[in-house]
């Protein structure tokens, strides 16, 4: 065999043994590591859910609340916090906004349904989604948290969470940086937040909220939560969170009922998804949810309306005009996925980002 042929087969079993060889990793995706600060101790440092590398937990220590309830699968003491970086986070310099998205109840930040959520909402959006762990907190301070001692989420999430993120992540640490969303009580909890620190957020909105305190049927929620198991153990006392629920005792539920305290939400692109929950044979538990919180909503939105405050309220009733596989049920994949896909739209349009 001549020198070329000798080249030549020596060329194709270099090419054929390169084809054979073990493809190197992908290079490796940075994961932050986050201090300590705020109030919070990191007990677990960021560590990816899955090979995508897109959303990573990090578990937290919080002297607001030492001790919250648990429901199956959380730690005695910690808070899990769910992160989701928009695609390229690891290979860029540029800075973020933050959507905290705040889940309902009984449901927690590290569940799959809301991972995928957040994943197909935000997928090749620039923007850092946050998933908070809230139990039954109602997203509030308590007023008469009892034996389980200090349970301060408002003060966790505003003043410790919040800065922690904008510490360790290259976030817009900016009213218009950031935004707030929630389901059910998520949604109670995203406007109130909004409301009581409206120059941390540039967007806030509510899918399926339970926004009216001073509703009858809204009480009988929160008492619900507060004294089932199912909801986080160990139960605690019906006036446990705001009170008393009863008039004359009642000042605090009036007081923070969403619905009625608005005005604050001015200059805020707010945005109300709701449903009317479809076939009540269908799902009858969670078509009358959805009917009773549609009833909050159209409260807030009368409210909003007569303040003069600007907002978007969808309100897609059988759900079957909205997204498939809705029939406007309380706590449906496909609806709030649907909500949560419109909502990052209208909050990208304003928020600054890269």
């Amino acid at each position: 065999m001549n020198i070329r042929k000798l080249a030549r087969w020596g060329a194709v079993a270099a090419t054929f043994a390169a084809a054979l060889a073990p493809i190197p990793a992908a290079a490796a995706v940075e994961l932050p590591h986050f201090a300590n600060g705020f109030g919070l101790t990191v007990v677990e440092q960021p560590a990816w859910v899955d090979d995508a590398r897109r959303t990573f937990t990090i578990s937290v220590a919080s002297t607001e609340v030492p001790r919250p309830t648990l429901l199956p699968g959380q730690v005695a003491g910690q808070h899990k916090i769910v992160v989701t970086l928009p695609e390229g986070y690891s290979g860029s310099t540029a800075r973020y906004p933050v959507l905290y998205s705040l889940h309902g109840n009984p449901d927690r930040p590290d569940t799959e349904w809301n991972q995928r959520m957040v994943e197909k909402a935000t997928r090749g959006t620039p923007l850092i989604t946050v998933q908070p762990n809230g139990v039954r907190s109602w997203y509030s301070n308590w007023v008469n948290p009892g034996a389980v001692g200090k349970q301060n989420w408002e003060n966790f999430h505003l003043n410790q969470l919040i800065p922690l993120v904008d510490a360790n992540l290259r976030t817009i640490a900016a009213r218009d940086g950031r935004a707030i969303l929630g389901h059910s009580m998520g949604g109670f909890g995203a406007l109130h937040y909004a409301e009581h620190r409206p120059e941390l957020f540039g967007y806030v909105g509510s899918m399926s909220g339970g926004l009216d305190l001073r509703s009858a049927v809204m009480r009988g929620v929160v008492v619900f939560t507060e004294t089932m198991a199912e909801s986080g153990v160990p139960t605690v006392g019906v006036d446990a969170i705001f009170g008393v629920p009863v008039w004359p005792f009642d000042g605090i539920w009036n007081a923070q009922s969403p619905a009625h305290n608005v005005a604050p939400l001015r200059g805020m692109g707010v945005a109300l998804y709701t449903g009317n929950g479809g076939n009540l044979l269908d799902n009858p538990l969670q078509a009358v949810a959805e009917q009773q919180a549609r009833e909050t909503n159209l409260v807030a939105v009368a409210n909003l309306t007569a303040a003069g405050v600007p907002f978007d309220f969808v309100d897609y009733g059988d759900g079957s005009g909205w997204a498939p596989g809705c029939t406007g049920k309380h706590a449906q994949e496909p609806c709030l996925q649907a909500d949560m896909n419109h909502f990052v739209g209208l909050l990208m349009g304003r928020l600054r980002h890269p």
